[in-house]
């Protein structure tokens, strides 16, 4: 032992030196050198003896804890707070301590495979790898550390998989998980609630009437609050706002914000139903002050939308309830006036303006981009309209225009820009869209940072950021529409000419479908408007006759048509043809028409690596929503979607399941 082995060395040097003095003793005198003889060897004598005895208790000591080492550890190990837990790569139990079976409620036997008592704990996926994770058994949660045992060497340097055993410590996280559910339950939500069509809902009404109605959207909203057990308060008569706990906002989700519905029954003597919109913002990490901006953000959102729906901000992504009812066209044009005067102002201001719409332009596009043009022209702005690459759908109308001298260099395509803006105060004027990856020109939209937005389609969660201004207006039949509006109030002697008006008065007829669909009062007053200023509808109608070839892709489109329970009725186009985008719009549209169907989708190969979507609704399902899924955006009853380097087999599949899903939860 190294203890007595150095005190045995000790006593050796020191016996040696005395040694040494005795034989020195000894030479010079005999007698004394034998007394310190005897007091040596007794010394040694000694030494020896009280070594041996050290050895003897060092000897005792070590066997005393090694017959006690086992006992304590096992002690230790059985009486651990956590489950210890050997598994084999079958999934059986080699051993377990005391803890598993106070865990378990029983005794476990070896070679038990561990699904009979935990059938939701992980073995296969993680086998032979280091790390931790959470499972559930009967309301119970569990965390799980796990460590490879490699049977013969070390773990970490590989080894067949039946050479390898599973270490699982596992530990009762119950408490801790119920506390952080908690915590997520109870934290704090905001609501910014909006009777969106206040005006034209109260229009007409009796002071009597006025104050029914409010005192029943009133007495609704307070019952559905308490229901939630929330907290609810009108800041106006059109505004409240509300607080509860994200436990009764998972319950107002769970139900699909029901209030919705319930509200929308509420009639009047001008027969308009009532209609809410929500901006409902959880709290995570953020201040009061910015929780009530993101609130109005979602509120702003839902009202852009259309209005009659809910906008929930959850995580950062927004969720969309509702979105039922058809938006309420607005009888006032005082916005219209405000923003032809807006609009003139910024022009002024500017030295040069850009024009364009989405890809793969329409007749609306197409016909907005030239009325702004035309409110350019009449400020004597040099101004320039920009087109995408693919525009099959409206090169009739543009080759006609480009033949008149006066229009031979407003077109341009964006790679036609690039060394010859000069203009150090441009503006950019989008139209038929508001997101920005959808534009006919993107990295325009980078490089200008003056930014209008015209559109009629309800607002996408993706929209251009930070606009000079921006006018969506998703109750109005087309942007043509709302560009003509602006058109009458942007100048007293403005005088329009003949293939303008046409223009605009095309992308109404298109949006409209010939005035069946989305069409009210202002609609009729706009396409007046442009009847006086000229607009053709012989010209329009030659623009929309479309050939044989066009008629059979039709028909082709619609016999290839499967439909579902339902009502929903689904074809697709593979072949990329001209005019495709038109095609699969009058094959959505016809479609539609057929008896007991409520949506009609076409998917349709736009290009080589574009996939478009065409939907239609007759009104009891909103398309938007749907499209949005891929990217895409639209009006309720109108909508589609371009899915860049997408299979058509695949979207056409995904566009199925979506939509049916969609319509089994709505319907």
């Amino acid at each position: 032992m190294p203890r007595n082995f150095s005190a045995w060395i000790d006593a050796c040097i020191f016996l040696v030196i005395y040694g040494i003095t005795v034989a020195i003793l000894v030479s010079y005198n005999f007698y004394m050198g034998a007394i310190s003889a005897v007091v040596w060897l007794s010394l040694a004598i000694f030494a020896r003896e009280r070594c041996r005895d050290r050895r003897e208790k060092f000897s005792a000591y070590f066997r005393d804890i090694a017959s006690n080492v086992n006992p304590v550890t096992n002690y230790a190990i059985e009486n651990l707070p956590q489950a210890i837990l050997i598994v084999d790569a079958e999934g059986r139990l080699q051993w377990g301590n005391d803890a598993l079976d106070r865990y378990v409620g029983s005794h476990v036997e070896q070679g038990a495979p561990v699904e009979d008592f935990w059938p939701n704990m992980i073995l296969k996926p993680i086998w032979g790898q280091s790390g931790d994770y959470v499972f559930t058994h009967e309301d119970t949660h569990y965390r799980a550390a796990h460590r490879p045992i490699a049977l013969g060497g070390d773990a970490s340097k590989g080894g067949a998989e039946q050479d390898i055993l599973m270490a699982f410590y596992v530990m009762d996280i119950t408490e801790f998980e119920q506390l952080q559910e908690e915590y997520h339950a109870s934290r704090m939500v905001l609501a910014y609630i909006e009777i969106d069509n206040f005006d034209e809902v109260l229009q007409g009404l009796t002071e009597a009437e006025r104050t029914a109605l409010l005192f029943e959207v009133n007495r609704m909203l307070d019952e559905w609050m308490r229901r939630l057990g929330g907290f609810l308060r009108r800041i106006r008569d059109d505004f409240y706002v509300a607080v509860m706990e994200r436990r009764s906002l998972d319950q107002a989700l769970a139900d699909k914000f029901e209030i919705l519905d319930q509200v929308r029954t509420l009639h009047n003597s001008n027969h308009l139903p009532v209609t809410l919109s929500f901006g409902v913002a959880v709290a995570d990490r953020q201040s009061p002050g910015e929780l009530g901006r993101q609130a109005q953000q979602e509120l702003d959102l839902a009202l852009g939308r259309g209005g009659d729906q809910a906008v929930v901000l959850v995580d950062g992504k927004p969720q969309f309830f509702g979105g039922k009812a058809t938006a309420v066209e607005k009888h006032t044009r005082v916005k219209a006036r405000v923003v032809a005067h807006s609009l003139r102002d910024l022009m002024t201001a500017s030295d040069a303006i850009y024009v364009m719409g989405h890809q793969n332009e329409d007749f609306d596009a197409l016909g907005a981009a030239i009325g702004v043009a035309q409110m350019a022209a009449q400020l004597k702005k040099p101004v320039r309209v920009i087109l995408s690459p693919m525009n099959d759908g409206i090169d009739k109308f543009t080759d006609l225009l480009t033949d008149k001298p006066e229009y031979a260099e407003l077109f341009a395509r964006e790679d036609e820009l690039w060394g010859t803006m000069t203009a150090s105060h441009p503006l950019l004027v989008v139209v038929d869209t508001h997101i920005p990856h959808m534009v006919a020109a993107p990295k325009l939209l980078e490089h200008i940072s003056r930014v209008v937005v015209i559109d009629h389609h309800r607002r996408s969660e993706s929209c251009i950021a930070s606009p000079l201004l921006m006018y969506l207006e998703p109750s109005s039949s087309s942007t043509c529409e709302l560009v003509t509006e602006l058109l009458m109030y942007f100048s007293d002697d403005l005088a329009m000419g003949r293939l303008d008006a046409t223009a605009l008065y095309a992308g109404i007829i298109v949006d409209t479908k010939h005035f069946a669909v989305q069409t009210g009062v202002r609609t009729f007053e706009a396409a007046a408007f442009l009847r006086r200023a000229g607009a053709d509808p012989v010209v329009i109608r030659h623009l929309f006759r479309s050939d044989y070839e066009t008629n059979r892709a039709i028909a082709k489109a619609e016999a290839a048509s499967k439909l579902y329970d339902g009502g929903l009725i689904v074809t697709s186009i593979p072949e990329s043809q001209s005019n495709i985008q038109a095609i699969a719009a009058q094959a959505a549209d016809a479609l539609l028409r057929i008896e007991g169907v409520h949506m009609s989708i076409v998917v349709f190969q736009l290009a080589s690596d574009v996939v478009g979507i065409s939907a239609r609704s007759s009104g009891e399902f909103n398309v938007q929503v749907i499209m949005e899924e891929f990217g895409g955006g639209g009006h309720q009853n109108v909508a589609g979607a371009q899915i860049h380097n997408g299979d058509l087999k695949e979207i056409t599949e995904k566009v199925v399941e979506i939509a049916r899903k969609f319509m089994k939860e709505n319907g």
